[in-house]
């Protein structure tokens, strides 16, 4: 007996497991080949690749507040919303391509960050964009970049 799995389901799959290979892949290569707060060029005044470890939520929010009593907060929010997004993405029409990749991007994101924070007990970021000494926005990783896309 063969399983045959609707295409949309198909397409779940292979969008989430391979942002989730990338995502994972350069979290362990940067943790690797980097020390935390290192920071290497990468195009001048726009670009760097910055190795921060983020222990509060997107952007630093509640970094100062207790591993204990945050971590918790944090697994169950995020296991929710992959719930969450696996019982909306059934109700999501067969020919409704760009919902079904929008919804995979968003779930790859959150179980790459849902996977840093059961493992590593925090989130490494390292996707550091900025426009010369005049603005900086806050590192973020391939996980944070799914969602952002996947929610566009």
């Amino acid at each position: 007996m063969r399983l045959r799995l609707p295409r949309k389901y198909l397409l779940l799959i292979l969008v989430t497991a391979s942002v989730l290979l990338f995502d994972q892949g350069s979290k362990v290569y940067i943790d690797q080949v980097m020390r935390p707060g290192q920071s290497l060029m990468v195009i001048k005044d726009f670009f760097n690749i910055t190795y921060v470890r983020n222990p509060g939520a997107a952007f630093g929010f509640l970094a100062g507040v207790k591993k204990e009593v945050i971590r918790p907060v944090f697994l169950v929010i995020s296991l929710g919303a992959v719930v969450g997004i696996l019982l909306f993405y059934r109700t999501i029409p067969a020919r409704d391509y760009l919902s079904q990749v929008g919804f995979s991007l968003i779930l790859a994101g959150a179980i790459g960050n849902l996977i840093d924070r059961l493992w590593r007990h925090e989130v490494i970021d390292f996707l550091d964009l900025h426009w010369q000494n005049t603005y900086h926005w806050p590192a973020f990783n391939v996980a944070d970049a799914s969602i952002t896309i996947g929610v566009g």
